[in-house]
């Protein structure tokens, strides 16, 4: 394909010819239309747009289309209701179909891309006089017709660029379609002048004639003057009637709520003009209508309305104490932030942002802070979201505009210092009406948000007083800049006795007052809450736990009303009646030393579990194989395992040409979940070691840490959870990266006093603590 040759996705166009340099938007309502639109978004945004020959033609063919089009740029797309595409472009030069190709999509082309020929009549006498006859025709176009842009189009340097003159020229006339397309199929840069000089001679003829039969009617009857007479007729009839009494109630009504309200000088101001302009326009008009709506949200947000902060340091921490086991973290920053608050009298809100695996109380916590400051709580859900402006809301110009959630949560809070969360940030999407998180910088910037700027009120609203809580799952998806603004507390998912705790003082008591059942109606045993917590969930939070124990209580409930019975007791032996069969069992380690077979420490969404890792060495010609559903990280952590162990072969006692005679094979149980993740590195390498060197691996031995080809341990996440995951299956020794040491600190007292923990800088270190008769 040529220089000047180019495949380019084609919409035929029905009633309409484009022409270079001119820019326009049309509606797309064709299937493959829209499907040729976006596939020009994914290839540099180029389409072919040519005329239909007959626009009745639904759905046309290669010889129902002209040749020749227009290569144009899309600049815009706006999905409109009822599947329907609204389209901006720019028509960039002609263009002339060589080849037609119908995919079962959408149509393409070869297109060759069309130049003007101007060099060829730059000297020509001939061609000049007739491109400055041209430009004095379209002139006195321009005037007659009394375009406010002429000034700005005659300015144009036609002698540089006859051509793009041309067009632009062809662009302004109102001409048949077949006219317009002869002109476009002028490539003949002098034909395509002499053309439009005709055309446009026409023209002002036309519009000579329209202006005098105009200005004739207009002796007659002036309409817009007709209709300002009765209209004044009309309100006076209405006064006459009383009718315009409710009109002026509401007026007076607007008035009083302008002049009680403390309100800014701005908001004053504009609330005072748009309600002169009411009193202006008809209370019937739909301009009427858009100003009490907006009146109605300026006069309803609380712009000097304030919550007084709860100061009390002993009182806020019992507050959050009593709504939340654990989260201690969480709980040690706000009463930071209220010490601050309360030495200096004066502090910006803070950025929060709570991070962890669903179900651990992220968003319950932000209630209980909100309670524990005396502040009003407002949560946004910002899952999903895609369009900006949701969040900074769409202009008064458009049809039914509203404001942003922002501008909604604060009229919600009634307060200028509510607490505001933001659920889920991290579900944030983006498509053509622009990106919510970029109009969450502002937000969230404590350096800016003191003037937000919402669309819809083109007032500046203060932010620097809200403090804002934001939860995620992962950071992963939340964009760096945004990130950067917010102070990241991870929320980890519960332990054990976190668990128990939690559910013997929290949930039970809560599922039972919303059963309205008796605090000693139904007694469930301290035994019974740990078998529930054991064998009937398996996660990070304890969303799960809480719908196990509503279920307990709910079957329970049944049993009472069935046999008339005043007390049920739920205990370790009949707790299957109740929630059936045990769903889960976690692996306990076995009890004698195996080769090739070592116990490694993963984390999942659920918490931490343990990972075995199992390698088998087969005579062969030195494959490696790697199953188990691992993911691309992991499988490079083997990789580089096994590169480390062919290079110190030496070392381990290993034949140094193993990797010629044996064919490794590394699987990772349980086969149908995906794994993933650098931390399995020792893991792998210790298997590896352990089945070369036919060494045994102390059954009691867990481990986890990322490794480098030169046999440096790398430190790992989600310490707590893997080590209570060991804790469960029995290991009461863990290798952990020294790296690690500083995460101790998360680790329970109760796992802590029961295993042994040995950190390890590098390989050598992991491999004499885990392989048995390796010092």
């Amino acid at each position: 394909m040529g220089e000047n040759v180019k495949l380019l996705p084609l919409i035929p166009l029905r009633g309409i010819t484009i022409f270079p340099n001119m820019v326009i938007h049309f509606d797309v309502g064709r299937e493959k239309s829209i499907a040729a639109l976006e596939e020009a978004m994914l290839k540099e945004q180029e389409i072919f747009l040519v005329s239909q020959k007959d626009a009745k033609v639904e759905e046309p063919g290669e010889n129902d289309i002209y040749e020749v089009g227009t290569i144009c740029i899309v600049k815009q797309l706006l999905k409109l209701p009822g599947d329907v595409v609204r389209v901006l472009v720019e028509g960039i030069e002609r263009g002339k179909i060589l080849k037609y190709l119908e995919k079962e999509e959408f149509l393409q082309g070869e297109i060759l891309s069309i130049e003007d020929d101007y060099d060829k009549y730059k000297d020509d006498p001939e061609f000049i006089a007739a491109l400055r006859s041209l430009r004095d025709e379209f002139g006195e176009f321009l005037d007659i017709s009394n375009n406010k842009s002429s000034d700005e189009v005659l300015d144009f340097e036609e002698d540089d660029e006859p051509g793009r003159f041309a067009d632009i020229v062809a662009s302004y006339l109102l001409l048949k379609q077949k006219v317009r397309q002869e002109i476009l199929e002028a490539i003949d840069l002098k034909e395509r002048i002499e053309k439009l000089l005709i055309v446009i001679k026409n023209e002002i003829e036309v519009l000579k004639l329209e202006k005098k039969i105009g200005f004739k009617v207009k002796k007659k009857i002036d309409k817009l003057q007709k209709e300002y007479y009765l209209r004044e007729q009309l309100k006076i009839i209405q006064e006459e009637l009383g009718e315009d009494e409710e009109e002026k109630r509401e007026i007076n009504k607007y008035e009083e709520l302008i002049k009680k309200a403390k309100l800014p000088k701005e908001v004053k101001e504009k609330a005072s003009y748009e309600l002169t302009r009411l009193k202006n326009s008809s209370s019937y008009s739909q301009e009427g209508n858009v100003i009490k709506t907006y009146l109605d949200w300026v006069l309803g947000l609380p712009w000097n309305k304030f919550t007084k902060d709860n100061l009390d340091l002993v009182k806020a921490k019992d507050i959050l104490d009593e709504d939340h086991y654990g989260l201690k973290d969480v709980k040690e920053r706000i009463i930071e932030y209220l010490a601050v608050k309360k030495m200096s009298q004066s502090l910006k809100g803070p950025i929060l942002c709570l991070v962890g695996p669903p179900g651990v109380g992220k968003s319950s916590i932000a209630k209980s802070v909100a309670r524990a400051l005396n502040r009003n709580f407002v949560r946004i859900s910002l899952g999903g979201i895609r369009d900006e402006a949701e969040i900074r809301g769409h202009r008064k110009t458009y049809v039914g505009a509203i404001p942003g959630r922002i501008v909604y949560g604060m009229k919600n809070a009634k307060s200028n210092n509510p607490l505001f969360l933001l659920d889920e940030i991290d579900k944030l999407n983006s498509d053509f009406k622009g990106d919510p998180s970029d109009a969450l910088l502002e937000v969230l910037d404590s350096a800016q948000n003191s003037s937000f700027r919402d669309n819809y009120l083109e007032l500046d609203m203060d932010l620097s007083k809200v403090m804002f809580i934001t939860t995620a799952n992962s950071l992963e998806t939340i964009p760096r800049p945004l990130l950067d603004r917010m102070e990241v507390i991870e929320v980890s998912g519960y332990t054990y006795e976190e668990k128990f705790n939690i559910a013997k003082k929290y949930l039970i008591p809560r599922v039972l007052v919303e059963h309205n059942v008796k605090k000693d109606s139904i007694k469930i045993s301290d035994g019974t809450i740990e078998d529930i917590i054991e064998y009937y969930t398996r996660e990070s939070g304890v969303r799960n736990l809480e719908r196990r124990i509503s279920t307990v209580i709910r079957r329970a409930i049944r049993e009472m009303m069935e046999k008339d019975k005043k007390t049920i007791s739920i205990t370790s032996n009949n707790l299957q009646k109740y929630l059936g069969t045990k769903i889960y069992t976690y692996d306990k380690i076995e009890k004698t030393d195996r080769v090739g077979v070592v116990t490694g420490m993963a984390w999942t969404a659920y918490g931490g579990d343990t990972l075995p890792v199992e390698v088998m060495v087969m005579k062969g010609s030195g494959k490696l194989e790697l199953t188990g559903q691992l993911g691309d990280v992991m499988k490079e952590s083997a990789k580089a395992a096994y590169s480390y162990v062919r290079g110190n072969t030496a070392k381990y006692g290993i034949n140094d040409d193993f990797y010629k005679k044996c064919d490794v094979h590394v699987h990772v149980p349980e086969g149908a979940v995906p794994k993933d993740g650098p931390s399995a590195g020792v893991t792998l390498i210790t298997a590896l070691v352990s089945a070369l060197a036919n060494k045994k691996v102390k059954h009691n031995v867990a481990m986890t840490g990322e490794i480098t080809l030169t046999g440096k341990v790398l430190a790992i996440g989600g310490l707590k959870e893997k080590s209570l995951a060991a804790y469960r299956a029995g290991i009461d020794t863990v290798i952990v990266p020294k790296q690690n040491e500083r995460d101790l600190d998360k680790i329970p007292k109760s796992v802590k006093n029961k295993i042994k923990f040995i950190f390890a800088s590098r390989i050598e270190e992991v491999l004499e603590n885990a392989l048995v008769g390796v010092e």
